[in-house]
C-alpha cells in the first residue's frame, strides 16, 4: 500500500489533477465575493455557460492538459475530446460536466481546508503555541509529540486529491469524450476503411496480376518466335498493358493517400481493353453481349469488370489451346457473366493464388453466386449478380 502511494506521489498527473479541481474554486470565490447570500446560484449560472459550443472545446483542452498529461488515445479507453459542441446532446453533456466538476471541487475544499487547518493546529501545539480563536482543535496543553500526528491530515489530503482526481478523469472521459453514437460512427468508419483496403488489395491482385501475366506471355512468345515484326507487336502489347496497370496502381495509391473517395474505377464499358489485351497475348476470344451494359448499376459494373479481368487472367495462365468464349448478359434484374475455355493441359497448383477466391468473394458481397471449375469438358467461370444486391 505504502509502495503504491509512493509511486502515485511521483506521478505528475496526481498534482495536475488536483490543480484542475482547484480551478473552479477561484470562480466560486469571486462569486461569493459578489453574492455570498446565494451560493447555489453559481450552479445555475454554469447552465447557459455550458450550452455555449466553444465551452466544450475549452473544457476538453483543459481536461487533456491537466487530467491526462502526456497520454495518447487508447482504443479500449474513451479519449477526452477537444472540439466544440456539434449537437444539443454535446451541449447538455458539457453542462453536466461543469456541474460535476463544480461539485467535486466543493468536496475537495470541504475536506482539504479543515485538514490544512488541523495540520496548522498540530504544528502550533508541537512548538508550544497557544491555540487561536478559530482553531479547529483546541489543544490547551501543547506537547512535542503532536508533531507525530501531522502526517495524518497530510495523508487524508493526498488520498482525497488522488481519489477525486481519478473520479474527475473518469467523468471527463465519459462526458467530454465521444458519445455512444459517436463511437459507433467511428467504428463504422474504421470498418468501412478496412473493407475498402481489402477491396483495393483484391483489385491490385487482379490488375497487376493480369498485366504481369500478359507481359510474361508476350515476352516468352516473342523470344520463341524470333520474328522482328512479332516482337514489335509483343512489345507494344506489353507497353499498353503496363500503362493500364500503372494507371490502376496510381488510382489505388491515390485512394490510400486520400480517404475522401474511391476514385474513378473501370467498369464493364471498359472491358474491351481487357479483351484486346488478352487477344494480343495469343488468346482466341469470342465475345457475346446481350442487353444494355449501361443499365448495370455502378457497383455491379465495376466488380463485373474485375471478375472478367481475373477470369481472363486465369485463361492466359492455365487454359489449354482452343477458343475462349466470353458471354455478358444483362437481364431486367441481374447481370450474368460467363467465361469458358479449354481445360488446362497441366492442372494448376493450388494454395498459392487468390484469383478464384476473389471472384467468389466479390459475388457473395454483391448478393450473387459464382461457379468456377470444370464443367462438361471445359473450364467455366459463371457469375450471376442480382441488381437488388446493391440496394
Amino acid at each position: 500500500m505504502f509502495r503504491e502511494i509512493g509511486r502515485l506521489s511521483t506521478r505528475p498527473a496526481t498534482y495536475t489533477r488536483g490543480l484542475h479541481l482547484c480551478i473552479p474554486l477561484t470562480f466560486a470565490a469571486v462569486w461569493l465575493f459578489i453574492d455570498d447570500d446565494h451560493p447555489y446560484m453559481l450552479a445555475l449560472f454554469v447552465v447557459p455557460v455550458g450550452l455555449l459550443p466553444a465551452m466544450r472545446l475549452a473544457e476538453g483542452v483543459q481536461a487533456r492538459l491537466f487530467l491526462t498529461p502526456g497520454q495518447g488515445t487508447s482504443a479500449d479507453e474513451p479519449s477526452i475530446g477537444a472540439a466544440s459542441s456539434a449537437s444539443w446532446s454535446d451541449r447538455w453533456r458539457t453542462v453536466l460536466w461543469l456541474e460535476v466538476r463544480l461539485a467535486l471541487s466543493a468536496i475537495l475544499c470541504a475536506v482539504c481546508v479543515p485538514m490544512i487547518l488541523l495540520c496548522a493546529d498540530l504544528v502550533g501545539a508541537a512548538v508550544g503555541g497557544a491555540p487561536g480563536e478559530d482553531a479547529l482543535v483546541r489543544i490547551e496543553q501543547p506537547q512535542w509529540w503532536y508533531a507525530l500526528l501531522i502526517p495524518l491530515p497530510i495523508i487524508v489530503i493526498f488520498t482525497t486529491v488522488l481519489g477525486l482526481g481519478a473520479l474527475v478523469t473518469a467523468v471527463a472521459r465519459r462526458l467530454l469524450g465521444p458519445s455512444a453514437a459517436d463511437r459507433m460512427r467511428a467504428l463504422e468508419q474504421r470498418t468501412d476503411l478496412l473493407l475498402e483496403h481489402t477491396r483495393l488489395a483484391r483489385e491490385l491482385h487482379d490488375s497487376i496480376g493480369h498485366a504481369l501475366t500478359v507481359a510474361v506471355l508476350q515476352a516468352g512468345a516473342a523470344r520463341a518466335a524470333d520474328d522482328p515484326e512479332f516482337t514489335a507487336l509483343a512489345l507494344r502489347a506489353i507497353e499498353e498493358t503496363g500503362r493500364d496497370a500503372l494507371d490502376d496502381l496510381d488510382r489505388v495509391l491515390l485512394v490510400l493517400r486520400d480517404s475522401t473517395g474511391p476514385g474513378e474505377r473501370p467498369t464493364l464499358a471498359d472491358a474491351s481493353r481487357l479483351v484486346e489485351s488478352a487477344r494480343s497475348a495469343g488468346a482466341d476470344i469470342d465475345v457475346s453481349v446481350a442487353g444494355h451494359i449501361d443499365r448495370v448499376p455502378g457497383p455491379l459494373s465495376r466488380e463485373g469488370y474485375r471478375i472478367l479481368q481475373e477470369s481472363l487472367t486465369n485463361v492466359l495462365r492455365h487454359s489449354g489451346p482452343g477458343p475462349v468464349l466470353v458471354r455478358v448478359q444483362v437481364d431486367t434484374d441481374q447481370l450474368e457473366l460467363e467465361v469458358t475455355s479449354a481445360l488446362p493441359v497441366v492442372a494448376p497448383t493450388t494454395g498459392r493464388g487468390s484469383g478464384l477466391r476473389g471472384i467468389h468473394e466479390r459475388a457473395e458481397l454483391l448478393g450473387g453466386h459464382a461457379a468456377t471449375g470444370p464443367a462438361g469438358g471445359i473450364w467455366q467461370v459463371h457469375v450471376t449478380l442480382p441488381f437488388d444486391g446493391t440496394q
